[in-house]
């Protein structure tokens, strides 16, 4: 069966939360810009997910785009047990963001655990995982997915590679990039896990404040 969501890619997920084992998948939103911008302070993160240093006035407009995007799918990634820990304290509980880039059927892929102490945990395998399911449930049964990563980047290799099982396709000596694309024979193992795995709750509108 063909499943096809005629929302956005923003504006399917904007009242979705996704629960896991141990991390929440819940919409990109003002509050957490602070400490989004927060992360993106670090030269290494802004290298690894090659983005431009912005002020915290420019983060906000960029939260805003995403927002209304068509073809932008964001979730911040949270610690699960921090979060119950906290009664559900979004902020205190954020560990990084997981993305999709939707164009003509294509999703590009991009995932950012920030807080170091979070990385090697499976906090990354599990967010993807979710996204990737999620996508091919509720929004287009037909997306084929794809990721670029550079070349120094050796944990989203593997993680990509050997975890999700997307395979080489090309190189840009020029972005010093490589590109991969899974399989259409590997969706079944993101669409089981999310079926299986991953708990949706619609979440009710919050309003987004105009000031900050």
């Amino acid at each position: 069966m063909h499943t096809v969501s005629f929302l956005s890619p923003m504006r399917l997920n904007q009242f979705t939360l996704l629960i896991g084992d141990r991390i929440v998948l819940v919409p990109y939103e003002k509050k957490h810009v602070p400490k989004y911008h927060e992360w993106m302070m670090d030269p290494q993160l802004r290298e690894a997910t090659a983005s431009e240093p912005l002020s915290l006035e420019e983060e906000f407009e960029m939260q805003k785009t995403w927002r209304n995007d068509e073809d932008k799918l964001t979730f911040i990634v949270l610690d699960r047990k921090k979060w119950e820990e906290s009664g559900k304290n979004e902020i205190i509980s954020m560990v990084g963001d997981v993305n999709l880039f939707i164009v003509e059927g294509e999703a590009e892929c991009e995932i950012m655990i920030a807080e170091k102490e979070e990385r090697t945990k499976g906090r990354g395998t599990e967010a993807m995982m979710m996204m990737i399911g999620y996508a091919l449930e509720e929004w287009d049964d037909d997306l084929e997915f794809i990721a670029k990563i550079g070349y120094d980047n050796d944990q989203s290799i593997r993680l990509f590679v050997h975890k999700f099982g997307f395979v080489e396709e090309g190189r840009s000596e020029v972005f010093r990039e490589i590109s991969f694309r899974l399989p259409r024979d590997n969706n079944h193992r993101f669409r089981y896990f999310y079926r299986s795995k991953v708990t949706k709750e619609e979440i009710e509108e919050r309003e987004e404040e105009e000031d900050h």
